[in-house]
């Protein structure tokens, strides 16, 4: 995706070598053309990335609305069992209900390098994420690109890497007797996928590794799983293939969750800074591999529009937008 692309709709400003750029000139609170919608759609194939300043009037339904317009809209999370009532599809990304929930303070539910919701066998296509309440200093996200992870590997590696599955789940990090994994083993998600995924719309090929979710390679012994996983994972987070993004409130990333991986705050404990945003994930695909091999569920089921098992309704909050903004 180096080719130029010609804008007429909305602007697009890159903001790093690899990765990232900023698209102003568009209102998401609006109905958007769909001439517009597909000069975005084409700008994040492009820069995997791209981020939208300044989006005070944008709500639960608006963020909603807006993500219809490139897929289907996936329930909030496989394990978010507390979703709003009216809006399910949304996620909380929020420092204190975390804290409230599992009784330490999270930026994220993974704090790891990671790409969303890999230990289903259909990894979300692409994520949405709207900013509410940030930290005046910190709280900082970093994207990478996975296909020029991919693409600056030596030629023999990337041949290895091209025959390699490895098997992906959630909970890897936690501890015995932490809240989450009790809720994680109750709906367990496990998946095998390819090392190097091939993306359905461009054809790049992408190193599709997770330290937050990549437990082993498959069909190598331990040992070199361990070495081959901490190649992949350091040349994923080489600095030369990131953005970090500075949050404001109204504040909107939209990435291509086929192509990147990110990194949550690492800064906000330390900090003691509260953060609330909120995130909607679109329906993906089955990876497929190089060699035209499709993902494998091992536990689990597809990740779409279906509601946790044991989720609870609760009153959405009435005047949502309002209460957001009064929050900041």
């Amino acid at each position: 995706m180096s080719e130029s692309i010609s804008y007429q709709h909305i602007d697009v400003r890159p903001i790093a070598g690899y990765i990232g750029a900023e698209i102003a000139k568009v209102n998401l609170a609006e109905r958007l053309s769909d001439a517009a919608v597909g000069e975005i759609r084409a700008a994040l194939l492009k820069h995997k990335v791209v981020f939208f300043r300044g989006q005070d009037k944008v709500g639960h339904p608006e963020q909603i609305e807006f993500a219809r317009r490139f897929g289907e809209v996936t329930y909030a999370h496989p394990h978010e069992d507390e979703p709003f009532a009216d809006y399910p599809e949304i996620l909380p990304i929020d420092t204190k209900l975390y804290e409230q929930r599992y009784g330490r303070r999270l930026a994220s539910y993974e704090s790891r390098w990671h790409t969303d919701v890999t230990a289903a066998v259909n990894p979300p296509a692409a994520s949405i994420l709207r900013a509410v309440k940030v930290p005046n200093v910190g709280g900082d996200t970093t994207w990478t690109n996975l296909v020029a992870a991919y693409e600056n590997l030596s030629a023999p590696l990337r041949a290895l890497a091209d025959q390699l599955r490895a098997e992906h789940r959630f909970g890897l990090h936690l501890n015995e007797g932490d809240k989450y994994l009790s809720r994680i083993r109750e709906n367990p998600l496990v998946s095998i996928h390819p090392v190097v995924r091939v993306h359905p719309e461009t054809g790049e090929r992408a190193l599709f590794v997770s330290p937050g979710f990549t437990s082993h390679i498959v069909g190598v012994p331990r040992h070199e799983s361990k070495y081959l996983l901490e190649l992949f994972f350091e040349q994923i987070a080489r600095p030369a293939f990131t953005v970090r993004f500075r949050w404001e409130p109204g504040d909107i990333a939209f990435w291509d969750n086929r192509a990147t991986a990110h990194l949550a705050p690492q800064d906000l404990v330390h900090l003691q800074a509260d953060r609330v945003l909120y995130r909607v994930t679109l329906t993906g695909d089955v990876p497929v591999g190089v060699d035209g091999v499709r993902s494998e569920l091992v536990q689990g089921k597809p990740f779409a529009t279906e509601v946790h098992p044991r989720a609870r309704q609760r009153p959405a909050p009435k005047e949502q937008l309002v209460k957001e903004q009064l929050a900041v």
